[in-house]
C-alpha cells in the first residue's frame, strides 16, 4: 500500500507515535490521533504533522471503552473521509510484584482489549479497499523470555497481543493485514541511571538502543508489504538472540 493519500488513524503511542506519525504524514498520509490524557502531546505531534500538508484530527477516547471508541473510528471517517490504516500503540508497562485483579485488568484493557475494540471497529471501513492494522507486542514475550519478575500482567498481555493479532489476520484476509511490532531497547527510560543503560547496551548485540525511527521503519515495511499478514516483527538490535 502507497500510504500517500491514505488515513491513518494512531491509538496512543506519544514518544513513539510521535515519530511514526510524521514519517506517515512526510509520505503524504492524513492522520487521526486519539489520546486520553496527554493532549499537549497530541497536539505537538498533529502541528508537526500539518505542517508536512496533511489533515490531522485529534480525538480524546479511552481506548479500553468500547463506545469511545467507536466513536473516534467514525469520527475519522466522516472527517478524514476514509480509513486505511489502523496502529494501536496504545499500552502500559507497570511493575506488579504483588499483581493485583486491578493490575490484571489495567494491563488487559491497555494492552490487549484496547487493540481488539479498535480493530473491530476499524475493519469495516477498511473491507473492499484494503487496509493494515498494525498492532504493538514486546520482544521478551515473542522471544517467549519473561526473563524479567514482576510483569506478569504485562508479559501476558503483550503475548496476547500476538494471538490477537494471529486471529485477526486469519478473519480478515484477504483484504487487511495484520501484523505487530515487537519493540526491544528502542527509548530509554527517562530516569535511566548510566549503570542501567551500559546494561541494556552490552546486552543488545548491536550496542545501542535502536530509537524511535527505528519502529517507524517497520510499520512503514507493513503498511507497504502486500504478502505478509500474521507476523510479529522484533526490533531489539538481537537482544533475543543472547
Amino acid at each position: 500500500m502507497d500510504p500517500k493519500g491514505k488515513v491513518a488513524l494512531i491509538n496512543g503511542g506519544a514518544r513513539i507515535g510521535h515519530t511514526v506519525a510524521l514519517t506517515l504524514a512526510a509520505r503524504g498520509c492524513a492522520l487521526a490521533l486519539t489520546y486520553r490524557n496527554s493532549l499537549a502531546a497530541a497536539e505537538s505531534t498533529a502541528a508537526a504533522a500539518r505542517a508536512t500538508g496533511v489533515d490531522v484530527l485529534i480525538i480524546r477516547a479511552d481506548a479500553a471503552a468500547p463506545a469511545q471508541v467507536a466513536a473516534a473510528v467514525n469520527q475519522t471517517v466522516n472527517a478524514l473521509g476514509r480509513l486505511d490504516i489502523l496502529l494501536n500503540l496504545s499500552g502500559n508497562y507497570e511493575r506488579a510484584p504483588e499483581p493485583t485483579e486491578a493490575d490484571w485488568t489495567a494491563a488487559m484493557d491497555s494492552n490487549v482489549k484496547s487493540a481488539f475494540l479498535f480493530a473491530i471497529a476499524a475493519a469495516p471501513f477498511m473491507k473492499g479497499q484494503g487496509g493494515r492494522i498494525v498492532n504493538f507486542s514486546d520482544w521478551l514475550p515473542v522471544s517467549g523470555r519473561p526473563h524479567y519478575r514482576n510483569y506478569v500482567p504485562y508479559y501476558t498481555a503483550k503475548a496476547g497481543v500476538v494471538g490477537l493479532t494471529q486471529s485477526l489476520a486469519l478473519e480478515l484476509a484477504p483484504d487487511i493485514l495484520v501484523n505487530a511490532i515487537a519493540p526491544g531497547p528502542v527509548l530509554a527510560p527517562p530516569d535511566l541511571s548510566p549503570e542501567e543503560n551500559e546494561e541494556v547496551v552490552n546486552a543488545t548485540p548491536l550496542a545501542r538502543w535502536g530509537g524511535a525511527e527505528e519502529i517507524a521503519k517497520a510499520v512503514m515495511f507493513l503498511v507497504e508489504t502486500d504478502f505478509v499478514t500474521g507476523e510479529c516483527i522484533r526490533v531489539d538490535g538481537g537482544r533475543h538472540l543472547l
